[in-house]
This record gives C-alpha cells, sequence and structure tokens, in this order.
C-alpha cells in the first residue's frame, strides 16, 4: 500500500513546455489549452510550419519564446492550479502537492477552496518552503493588515521591512506570532493536512558552517567550535558527537577481536580511547 502525491502545477508557473492532444472539445487537454495566451490571425499571416490553434472558429497564434516554451494568459494561474488539482485527485491521487507564489494562508485557503468544490474531501500537502522569504513576506503581510486595521504604520518603510532595524518592533513581533503559527492556521483554514519542508538542511550546513569559519579564523578562534558546536553537541545529547563510533569504528574493532583475538589491530589501552571522554553528561 502506499499513497500517491501529486506535485501539481505551481500557481508560479507561467509558461509550458508542450501542448497536449484534445480528443474532443471540452475535455482536460483543451480547459488546458484554453489557459495560452494567443493572438487572433488571418491564414494569410501564417508562417511555414507554424503551429496554430483553432479557438471559436478563428487561428490564433500562441505566444511563443526564442526557447520553445509557450506562454499562459497572466490571468490563468489560480484556474491552471485548480484544474490540474481536481484531474489529479479524479485520476487516483491521495494528496496534493501545491505550490504557492508567497505563504499566505488566506491565498492558499481560496485555491484549495476552489479544489474543494468540486473534490470536497481534497487534502493538501504544503510546502513550506525555504524559497521564500518568510520573515519579509509576513511582515509586509502584517503591515497590510495593520493598514487594513487603520493602524498607525508611519514608522515603516513596507519595501524595507527585512531590515535588521525592525527586529524588535511590534510589527516584527506580530509576523512573527504569524510565522510561529502558520502551519496550524494553514491547517485549520486552508486545509493543509501535511506540511513538509524541502532542503532545510542545505541551508543549516551552510549556515553553520559560515558561522565556524567566521568565528574559528576570526577572534574565537576554536571556541567557536568548542562552544558553538561541540559543548551543544555534548549537552543536547547529539550521538555525533562520538563521530568515530557512529562511522562505524566499534563496529570495526569488535569485528577485529571476533577474527583476531589479541592480536587484532587497535589501540592498545581502551582508558585512552577519545570517545570515552563523551561518556554522558
Amino acid at each position: 500500500d502506499g499513497i500517491i502525491v501529486a506535485r501539481t502545477d505551481s500557481e508560479g508557473a507561467d509558461l509550458t513546455q508542450k501542448i497536449p492532444v484534445v480528443k474532443e472539445p471540452g475535455d482536460i487537454a483543451s480547459q488546458y489549452i484554453g489557459f495560452l495566451d494567443t493572438v487572433e490571425i488571418d491564414i494569410a499571416d501564417a508562417q511555414e510550419d507554424e503551429i496554430l490553434i483553432k479557438r471559436d472558429g478563428k487561428l490564433h497564434r500562441p505566444k511563443r519564446l526564442a526557447s520553445g516554451l509557450y506562454q499562459f494568459r497572466p490571468d490563468t494561474q489560480i484556474d491552471r492550479v485548480v484544474l490540474d488539482c481536481v484531474s489529479s485527485l479524479q485520476n487516483g491521487a491521495d494528496l496534493l502537492w501545491i505550490e504557492t507564489a508567497t505563504p499566505n494562508v488566506d491565498e492558499i485557503a481560496h485555491m484549495v477552496n476552489r479544489v474543494k468544490e468540486t473534490v470536497p474531501n481534497a487534502k493538501l500537502v504544503y510546502n513550506n518552503s525555504p524559497s521564500f522569504n518568510w520573515t519579509l513576506n509576513f511582515r509586509q503581510q502584517a503591515y497590510d493588515r495593520w493598514v487594513a486595521e487603520g493602524k498607525d504604520v508611519s514608522a515603516y518603510d513596507r519595501a524595507k521591512l527585512m531590515s535588521a532595524e525592525y527586529d524588535a518592533t511590534e510589527l516584527a513581533a506580530d509576523a512573527d506570532e504569524k510565522v510561529r503559527t502558520f502551519q496550524a492556521d494553514a491547517s485549520r483554514e486552508a486545509g493543509v493536512f501535511h506540511h513538509l519542508i524541502t532542503l532545510p538542511t542545505y541551508h543549516t550546513a551552510a549556515l553553520s558552517t559560515h558561522e565556524l569559519a567566521q568565528g574559528y579564523f576570526g577572534s574565537e578562534g576554536m571556541l567557536a567550535y568548542v562552544a558553538g558546536v561541540q559543548r551543544k553537541e555534548i549537552r543536547g545529547g547529539i550521538a555525533c558527537v562520538k563521530h568515530q563510533a557512529m562511522a562505524g569504528s566499534d563496529i570495526g574493532d569488535d569485528h577485529k577481536e571476533i577474527f583476531s583475538g589479541d592480536n587484532a589491530l587497535k589501540a592498545h589501552d581502551d582508558a585512552k580511547n577519545t570517545m570515552n571522554q563523551f561518556a554522558a553528561h
């Protein structure tokens, strides 16, 4: 048994590589083609070997980039996502993975509610993507909400809300609280069944390496590693503090003893094994 998660069209996707084959008027392919951005032309203006579309009895030229990709009409993003979602659920998908332009609960809910008009039990998997600038998005959402509520926002520049100068402000605290409750809010109000986050460890690895290098080669020296990494590993009970064991050194030593007994090539005095320095603290 398994669960089929359909990665559906992204709200921010404005181009497509292929034009589907229409088998009968009004089918899914026909609806999809209807989203293409086209311009009506006369047959006399058609170029040799050009791809044209017949629409309402007239010839249309789809807008196409030099790359060969076709362009969608700019007002079709949500309609395309909804069609993609409904089609996926009607053809075997259990969950939907929807991509939105920003992490906005109201926008997600609007889209999901459109899907539920056709498939009432639709369940959504949402990517809490690091591709979003979460700080800026939620501060701007807070700013817009304050404006709508008639609050004074004269101390804030909406375009520069990412600046650290706003970190200790009431607006930043408001935004951070919305970030904290985003998963619960999206589940309750937008029908999100499961939240995932893609590539978080890519970013944590990059940040920790940056901070370690900055301190180690700066004024902190070795303390950057000891205080910033190892001490936290020990006190947090992180098994990787014994990196030799995690790499399999214990298993290797055990195998040596099994096959070679006292002749095993290993440290003679176990008391001097550095891993013993990381006993429970």
